[in-house]
C-alpha cells in the first residue's frame, strides 16, 4: 500500500526508532505514547485489520503473540503489561495496517 504509514515505515522511507525487527515483523516506539513503554508490533505483510486476517496468516499472528512477552521482559515490563489491537474506526484503529500496542511501565487506567 503506497499511501500506508506503516508499509513507507517498513521501507524505511519514514525513520522510526525501531527496538526488534525480523524477516516478518518490526517493531517500534509510538511516537504518542500512552505509558512509559509503549511499542508497535507491526507485521511488513500488510494487513489491513483484525477483520482482513486469512487462515494463511495464522503463523504470522501466533508469532507475534509468543513475541510480545519475550519485548515485555526485554523492556523491564515485569509486573505486567497490556495489549491492544484496535479494529476498524469503531474500535479506535487509526491507521489501517494490523498491529498490537504493548503497555506498560507505569499505571495504565482501566479498559
Amino acid at each position: 500500500m503506497s499511501d500506508c504509514l506503516f508499509c513507507k515505515i517498513e521501507k524505511n522511507e519514514i525513520p522510526s526508532e525501531r527496538v526488534y525487527e525480523d524477516d516478518d515483523v518490526i517493531v517500534i516506539r509510538d511516537l504518542y505514547p500512552k505509558a512509559k513503554v509503549h511499542l508497535l508490533v507491526i507485521p511488513r505483510k500488510h494487513i489491513a485489520s483484525l477483520n482482513k486476517l486469512e487462515q494463511n496468516d495464522q503463523e504470522l499472528m501466533g508469532k507475534i503473540m509468543l513475541l510480545l512477552p519475550q519485548l515485555a521482559k526485554q523492556a523491564g515490563l515485569d509486573a505486567g503489561y497490556r495489549t491492544i489491537i484496535n479494529t476498524e474506526k469503531g474500535g479506535g484503529q487509526e491507521i489501517f495496517h494490523i498491529h498490537v500496542h504493548l503497555l506498560g511501565g507505569s499505571k495504565l487506567p482501566f479498559a
